[in-house]
């Protein structure tokens, strides 16, 4: 067991070649003279350099913030009020007027680094930084930004699957082919299959869907306006194909089979009851205070996003302690997750650009600090209304229907 595993320079090459070539951009990555803010923690400072290096060659500039790991306990435990909420509006603006690309690199060396924080105090800094995330989805929604997400294998998170390190990076490395020989070639592939998939949904005009199965009896509403999107377009890896539902149609109640990582602090056996859109009742069988904290925030209590993953499509083959691999796991059932709050406003069928706050609002699209994936994988059917009325299969047996 190699406790110090690090991929091959190789390999790396291919991660930072995949996430600023095929992840950012359309499909064609980052042009000459644009600028890339790379968000890398320290841990993972040889894929830094290799980013870097990709960047570079790709005519771009590099912003890199290498984030030292083991600083966020004390500050968490010093930071007064005012402290934990400072926005410095003017550089964070500038910075968003300037940057094109973020990459953003998750290295969790201690998980649960922040497990005995007061919740309270994680949440308020998270609510202070929603207005520069505001300003990063405006410019996306505009079509001038683009962001795409990684992962650094780390021993503390393959201990809690089960996994050494070397296993775990090998999960990370057929997720992402990066053992392929042309791993942008292949990723092309996965969303061209995608593609056809999302194609045949949009042509759908899906009024609401039902979810039901052993652990789900839930409605969800859609409307004519949403249209499903692939996460192949920025997370890396990602085999889901999600919508942003009209909050105020959720109704029903989910349990969740997966453990969910989150803030440092883990919360499993997760069951959420909705009622006209809002949560009702929300159990978990360890982590239910947090679960509470959480769903505190200013509409954290209503549902932002609806995913399925297909199984034949996805390439995780094994939990990862990590929301990104884990939404997207594959398995005998496939995976379904939905997200508590914020709703992605690129799934409005038209350009999302021109669309006031109040529109969004109106039409049900979710605006929140909050937006955190609860991930099920236990076996369901759901069954689409159409505007029309008809009644259709699109998921069953872990896979689409179309």
């Amino acid at each position: 067991m190699k406790r110090n595993y690090v991929p091959s320079a190789k390999i790396l090459e291919n991660y930072a070649k995949v996430l600023v070539n095929f992840a950012l951009g359309s499909e064609e990555g980052i042009a000459q003279g644009e600028v890339v803010e790379c968000i890398v923690p320290d841990a993972a400072k040889p894929l830094a350099l290799a980013l870097q290096n990709e960047i570079l060659r790709a005519g771009g500039h590099v912003l890199m913030r290498l984030v030292p790991t083991g600083f966020k306990k004390d500050f968490f435990s010093f930071a007064s009020k005012e402290q934990l909420t400072f926005f410095p509006a003017k550089y964070l603006k500038a910075k968003a007027d300037l940057i094109d690309h973020t990459i953003a690199i998750i290295a969790d060396v201690d998980p649960l680094e922040l497990e005995d924080i007061d919740p309270s105090k994680l949440l308020a800094a998270r609510d202070a930084r929603k207005p520069y995330r505001d300003l990063l989805f405006t410019k996306e929604y505009r079509g001038r930004h683009t962001w795409t997400i990684g992962l650094w294998g780390v021993e503390a998170k393959a201990k809690i699957v089960g996994l050494s390190l070397e296993e775990y990076w090998k999960q990370i490395i057929h997720a992402c082919f990066l053992d392929a020989t042309d791993p942008i070639a292949e990723w092309r592939k996965v969303k061209a299959q995608q593609k056809t998939t999302r194609t045949a949904l949009n042509n759908l005009s899906i009024e609401s869907l039902h979810i039901t199965g052993e652990d789900v009896d839930l409605h969800v509403k859609l409307g004519p306006d949403r249209i499903w999107k692939g996460g192949a377009d920025r997370n890396i890896p990602s085999f889901e194909l999600f919508t942003s539902p009209n909050w105020r149609g959720t109704n029903g109640w989910i349990r969740f089979n997966q453990p969910l990582y989150r803030y440092s602090h883990v919360i499993t056996g997760i069951e959420l009851e909705f009622k006209n859109g809002l949560v009702t009742q929300a159990r978990a069988k360890t982590g239910q205070i947090f679960l509470h904290e959480m769903l505190k925030a200013k509409n954290a209590n209503k549902v932002g996003e609806f995913s399925l993953t297909d199984k034949r499509l996805s390439r995780i083959t094994h939990p990862m302690a990590e929301t990104l691999y884990d939404e997207n796991v594959g398995g005998p059932f496939g995976n379904m997750h939905i997200a508590i709050g914020m709703a992605y406003k690129d799934c409005f069928r038209d350009s999302p650009g021109s669309v006031t706050k109040a529109e969004w609002a109106k039409r049900g699209y979710n605006d929140s600090a909050e937006h955190t994936d609860i991930v099920s994988t236990t076996d369901r059917i759901v069954i689409a209304t159409l505007t029309s009325g008809e009644r259709i299969p699109l998921y069953q047996n872990g896979m689409y229907s179309m």
